[in-house]
């Protein structure tokens, strides 16, 4: 008698598809920035999330794809690429669980804790999402290539994690710390379900 384990499919991972898809989240950031500073002179990020305003609420979908200019565009989109490539290097669907989350906790913690009047927008807080989620993925999946991989993430980019902390004007650390915080609950989340398949 035979006995059948039920088993999860395991998609190839392709790096062409990978960076198709970083790309065209990278392309989608400039080409939104660029129709907003040369079309809108800037007023698009007005849709950006606005702290306990409901209809500041639809930040939260588009603000990590706004940018306050090019300058803080170009400061994002190497650390988007890196962080974002790390995030699917085990599998692609990662990267897209832990961008929904840290979209969704970060939106929803800089709405209800950033002040009121203010305009949050950038690809940050899926960045930190992406850290947080490498540096706790190897507590919570505990095998040497998470471990590894978490070792690895904290000491390029550990520095990053005091950007969590309130530092200077103009910088969004509310959506740096939940954005970091939905990258980790991603990390517990992703863990269990591998558990649960195995």
């Amino acid at each position: 008698m035979n006995s059948r384990h039920k088993q999860r499919s395991v998609p190839q991972k392709s790096l062409v598809r990978e960076l198709i898809i970083l790309f065209a989240f990278l392309a989608i950031f400039w080409i939104v920035e660029i129709i907003d500073v040369l079309v809108f002179q800037g007023s698009l990020d007005r849709y950006g999330i606005q702290p306990h305003s409901l209809t500041g609420l639809r930040g939260i979908v588009f603000a990590p794809f706004l940018h306050g200019g090019f300058g803080h565009l170009i400061a994002n989109s190497i650390p988007f690429l890196v962080l974002g490539w790390l995030t699917m290097i085990q599998e692609t669907s990662d990267f897209f669980i832990v961008t929904l989350l840290s979209a969704i906790v970060g939106g929803m913690g800089v709405w209800l804790f950033a002040p009121t009047g203010s305009v949050h927008v950038g690809a940050s807080i899926l960045i930190y999402g992406y850290l947080g989620f490498l540096l706790f993925r190897g507590y919570f999946q505990k095998n040497i290539p998470s471990i590894i991989l978490s070792i690895v993430v904290f000491f390029v980019y550990g520095g990053y994690v005091w950007g969590v902390l309130p530092s200077q004007m103009g910088i969004s650390w509310q959506g740096h710390l939940f954005g970091f915080i939905g990258g980790i609950i991603a990390a517990s989340a992703i863990a269990k379900e591998k558990k649960y398949y195995k």
